[in-house]
């Protein structure tokens, strides 16, 4: 008898293993049914310190205001030289702090291009009515020259044309001075000011880049991957390895920004999302099945047993070598032609397209199987639903007395959407080339023969799980739903319970085990993907 733990890890309970092939033998005894039913059910408990929150675009700039205050305060600055700061530390706050208490401020604003002097302006001691600017070397007057923070001043149309030029060239986030060999950055509220003056539109274009600066620049913030996009961010608060779901329903990874996909590596979803995109299979498909004419360069396809064949332009050649040759032959040759030692070489490559092709085939169709299942599943709770308002008009149940049945169903997609993606993994992970260097080919067979019997019994209790749910319960007396709530109830944890051991399987014994290669997943999540809060501050 196996002891397994509840999602929350507070509560022990026991139930009978059964094979697949095996109806589970469950009580009847209404003690041991409410203790069951108390172990389990409190399995989906909201997260009270989500680690991932939502950027909306209204909140955006009070987002990027709470991090610009935190730097002002502590370095008694300005909000663009805050904003300077920030953008060369990639938003990252706690690095900023870092580089203080190690290498002091002076140290700090010098890496990010952050130069301060005791005057902004020009004095009167330093020209009187008019100045020569040193670009343009127009004489211009005093109310025409700008001072950046550097000490640098030059006339207003000269660093208009400046600021023009490197906006459009996507250069808004940084913009040093015009001095030679100055690398400080300039004072954003004055490109804002000289800018505007000039063209409206692109000072509201500078604008904009400087707000989004938080998103593009910031390491722990990354926009919603959706198409058609739905506006948001995401911001995650902590800084590791994860996969988020945006407030528009979206599931995506952080990494790299694509649909949720462990437990595949990112590398391995790259892999096998450009496989399945693009024509590489049926590629491989041609060349196994199909053969141009040496004359008319047409595809043939071989639909006889034997390797004399002809094109429809009448031109027969030879299925082995694709050589032309005559029309006369035997079972055993071909007058006036020999393949020799290519014909061996040939059947070789064919044979190794063709176990290419098929372990592909046997990949890909389980994990589209499983993605088609869980599109038809979906409507899942859409049917509960219905049957449970025709329960509530004859009787005195309540939608309440079925979050058992939901949480199955949660369970379920969870747990499909798991084994869906263990499939492109086991096809990368035991292949044979992309970790050839890790492992000899006795480890990698031990290794994929124990993957896949984990893989085989959670399949199993998957398909388990989904007919216990498909059940018509409404029909049921109260007996008989009673006994599916206990099926239910006992077989998602048990689901939960294999996911969770195939994942560690993956996750510590198969990728973490590798030398010279580093593939990470996200961490296991027994109540799934974490769903981003939505912010709780206004836009300022």
């Amino acid at each position: 008898m196996g002891e397994y733990r509840s999602s929350d890890d507070d509560y022990d309970y026991d139930y009978d293993y059964y094979d697949d092939d095996d109806e589970v033998d469950f009580v009847d005894d209404d003690e041991n049914a409410a203790e069951l039913e108390a172990a389990v059910e409190p399995e989906i408990l909201p997260n009270s310190c989500p680690s991932s929150k939502v950027i909306t675009k209204e909140s955006l700039l009070a987002a990027q205001m709470e991090d610009l205050i935190r730097v002002m305060d502590l370095l008694s600055l300005k909000e663009h030289r805050a904003r300077t700061l920030l953008i060369h530390y990639r938003w990252d706050v706690e690095k900023v702090l870092a580089v203080l208490v190690e290498y002091g401020k002076e140290r700090l604003f010098a890496k990010a291009g952050l130069t301060i002097v005791e005057t902004d302006d020009v004095s009167s001691s330093q020209v009187s009515s008019s100045y020569c600017c040193n670009i343009c070397f127009d004489d211009v007057s005093l109310e025409e020259i700008t001072t950046m923070d550097c000490g640098h001043y030059f006339c207003n149309s000269c660093w208009t044309e400046h600021f023009i030029v490197k906006i459009n060239e996507g250069q808004s986030r940084r913009i040093t001075c015009m001095e030679h060999k100055c690398n400080a950055i300039c004072d954003e509220s004055k490109i804002r000011c000289l800018v505007r003056a000039r063209d409206s539109d692109l000072a509201d274009k500078f604008d904009r880049f400087m707000l989004e600066s938080y998103i593009e620049d910031n390491k722990r913030v990354k926009w919603c991957p959706s198409v058609p996009h739905c506006g948001n961010a995401i911001r995650i608060e902590v800084d590791e390895f994860r996969e988020v779901e945006c407030a528009c329903g979206l599931q995506f990874c952080f990494r790299c920004s694509y649909e949720a996909h462990s437990p595949c590596s990112c590398y391995m979803w790259d892999l096998w999302s450009k496989k399945c995109q693009d024509e590489s299979e049926t590629v491989n498909y041609i060349a196994v099945h199909t053969k141009h004419c040496p004359k008319c360069q047409k595809l043939v396809e071989k639909n006889g047993g034997c390797n004399l064949v002809s094109c429809i332009c009448g031109q027969p050649f030879c299925w082995l070598c694709g050589a032309a040759t005559g029309s006369d032959h035997t079972w055993t040759s071909i007058a006036g032609h020999s393949c020799g030692r290519y014909k061996e070489d040939r059947e070789k490559e064919t044979e190794s397209a063709k176990r290419s092709l098929e372990r592909y085939i046997h990949y890909y169709s389980r994990y589209e199987a499983h993605r088609d299942s869980s599109k038809l599943e979906s409507k899942m709770k859409e049917t509960m639903q219905d049957n449970i308002k025709i329960l509530e008009e004859c009787s005195t149940a309540s939608s309440k007395d079925f979050v058992w049945l939901f949480n199955g169903v949660d369970r379920l997609f969870r747990s499909r959407r798991v084994l869906a993606y263990s499939y492109p993994f086991a096809y990368y992970m035991f292949d044979g080339d992309l970790f050839a260097d890790e492992m000899t080919k006795g480890e990698r067979e031990m290794k994929q023969n124990l993957f896949e019997d984990q893989q085989q019994q959670f399949e199993a209790n998957i398909e388990k799980l989904s007919s216990f749910l498909d059940e018509k319960f409404h029909l049921y007396n109260e007996d008989e739903i009673k006994d599916l709530k206990l099926r239910v109830i006992a077989l998602s944890a048990t689901t939960d319970n294999l996911c969770r051991n195939l994942y560690e399987c993956i996750e510590t014994d198969l990728l973490g085990s590798l030398k010279h290669s580093v593939h990470e997943i996200a961490p296991y999540n027994t109540n799934g993907i974490e769903k981003a809060s939505l912010p709780s501050y206004q836009d300022t």
